[in-house]
C-alpha cells in the first residue's frame, strides 16, 4: 500500500491547522493593535468606571473591594488568581480551537466565527468607550496584585506596548471563557462537559479580585457573546445542527 498520499494528508492538514492558527492570531494582533489605537482619554475613561460603579450599586451588586479583600487574606488564592490571568486565558482559547479543530470541525467553525464577531464588537466599545480598570481607580483603593504579584503582563515590555489598559469593558477574559464553555458543552456528549462551567465562574472570580474589571464589565462580555454565538450559529433544525456540532453525519 502506497504512503503517499496518508502523508500528502497530514502535510495538507499541518498547514491547514496552521493557516487556522494563524487566521486566529492575526484576529487578535490586530485587535490589540485597535486597543493601541484608541486615545486614551483619562477623563472620560474614569467618569465611565464612576457610571459603572453607579449601576452596580443600584443593582445592589457586592463591591468588588470586598472580593478582593477577602481573597487577599488567603495568600495562595490571590497567587492562583493572578496566575490564571496571565497563564489561561489566552493558551487554553487556542488549546481548545486545536482540539474543536481536530475533532469537531462544525463546532470549531461555530467558535471561531463567534470569537471573531465578538472581539471585533468589543473592540469598537473599547475604542469609543475608554473604562478605567478597578487597578488604575485611585478612589476604589483596590490593589493592582499583578503588579504586586510580579506577575502583570502589562510588566513586559512587549506587552505594555501592545495593550490599552483603559479597556475594561467589556471583558474578554469572561467573554471567550463563556464561550468555550458554552461550544464544548455543544459539541460533546459526556455528562462531565457541564464542568466547563467552571471556567467562565472561576475566570469571573479572577478579573474581579485581581482588579482587572467590574463585574458588570464581565456581564458585558457574557452578553456580547451569546450573542455572537446565536449570530453565528448552525442553521438548521435541532436535530440536525446537533449531529453537525459533534461531527457526524445526518442520516
Amino acid at each position: 500500500m502506497s504512503t503517499v498520499a496518508p502523508t500528502a494528508s497530514r502535510r495538507t492538514g499541518g498547514a491547514d491547522v496552521v493557516r487556522e492558527l494563524a487566521q486566529v492570531l492575526g484576529a487578535f494582533l490586530l485587535y490589540n493593535l485597535g486597543r493601541m489605537l484608541a486615545a486614551q482619554e483619562l477623563d472620560r475613561a474614569d467618569a465611565h468606571a464612576g457610571g459603572i460603579l453607579d449601576a452596580e450599586r443600584w443593582l445592589r451588586l457586592p463591591t468588588e473591594g470586598s472580593l478582593q479583600a477577602w481573597a487577599l487574606g488567603h495568600d495562595w488564592l490571590i497567587e492562583l488568581a493572578n496566575r490564571y490571568y496571565v497563564s489561561v486565558h489566552f493558551p487554553l482559547t487556542i488549546a481548545v480551537l486545536v482540539w474543536l479543530y481536530r475533532y469537531r470541525r462544525p463546532a470549531y467553525t461555530w467558535a471561531k466565527r463567534a470569537l471573531l464577531t465578538a472581539t471585533g464588537a468589543a473592540l469598537v466599545f473599547h475604542v469609543l468607550v475608554p473604562v478605567t480598570p478597578p487597578r488604575l481607580l485611585s478612589s476604589l483603593g483596590m490593589v493592582d496584585t499583578g503588579h504586586a504579584g510580579g506577575m502583570s503582563i502589562y510588566q513586559a515590555p512587549v506587552l505594555s506596548s501592545l495593550s490599552n489598559e483603559y479597556a475594561a469593558m467589556p471583558s474578554l477574559h469572561v467573554g471567550w471563557a463563556l464561550l468555550l464553555a458554552i461550544v464544548l458543552i455543544a459539541a460533546c456528549r459526556s455528562r462531565w462537559r457541564w464542568l466547563w462551567l467552571l471556567h467562565p465562574l472561576a475566570t469571573l472570580f479572577v478579573v474581579v479580585s485581581t482588579a482587572n474589571h467590574y463585574w458588570l464589565d464581565g456581564a458585558a462580555g457574557a452578553v456580547l457573546v451569546v450573542g455572537a454565538l446565536w449570530l453565528t450559529r448552525p442553521v438548521g433544525r435541532t436535530s440536525q445542527a446537533e449531529p453537525a456540532l459533534l461531527g457526524r453525519r445526518t442520516t
